[in-house]
């Protein structure tokens, strides 16, 4: 049986390029197990739910190695877990050399493999660290320029902060507090709890 694995880091990234090399493959859509999630680690729900269909002479499909992997000491130990002791097969569509179904063929193959492997894991990782490192350095830059990161200060209408003075006060009751701002009752003892923290903080 042939599976495939798509992934990609962020929720406003596409898998649709992957998806469609792998049908382009041949490989029923049932059988493509895709998510948005980091690839730092292997905690991710449809990366467990693909290693309980793999079993021995199935056939995993990746586009590259770094959608299913980002640590090389990781790349490594999955990729002998499923060769291995699962005793599946392992296609990179974008790096045919890395095709466990010839590695077996001849000792060079096999060596040429392992090489190619070992080199793309430690280019995925260290291409992770580039990121981070970047990253930082721009939040830093960006800070020192005066940028804040975060959630925004909530602001409150006059017309909130009026209708809530008299809630506290009593001057007005909750029923006519929901109706005076159209606001939920939920809603509205969330924004009021909130008040009463920021007027402790104030004093």
């Amino acid at each position: 049986m042939t599976y495939a694995y798509a992934r990609v880091s962020a929720k406003d990234q596409n898998l649709q390029r992957q998806i469609a090399a792998f049908r382009e493959f041949g490989i029923e859509k049932s059988r493509i197990f895709s998510e948005k999630k980091s690839g730092k680690n292997f905690e991710r729900r449809e990366y467990k739910r693909l290693l309980k269909k793999l079993t021995n002479g199935d056939l995993l499909v990746i586009k590259s190695i770094d959608r299913l992997w980002r640590n090389y000491s990781q790349i490594i130990e999955e990729w002998n877990r499923i060769t291995n002791i699962i005793g599946a097969d392992i296609l990179v569509l974008d790096m045919p050399l890395l095709d466990t179904r010839t590695k077996a063929d001849t000792l060079v193959g096999k060596f040429i493999s392992d090489i190619v492997l070992q080199v793309l894991s430690f280019v995925a990782e260290n291409e992770r660290e580039s990121i981070k490192a970047r990253q930082a350095e721009g939040i830093k830059i960006a800070r020192g320029k005066g940028v804040r990161f975060g959630r925004p200060s909530f602001v409150y209408s006059k017309e909130f902060l009026s209708v809530a003075e008299d809630y506290f006060c009593k001057r007005v009751g909750l029923t006519d507090a929901l109706q005076l701002l159209n606001i939920k009752r939920d809603n509205f003892y969330y924004h009021i709890r909130k008040l009463k923290t920021l007027r402790k903080d104030r004093l």
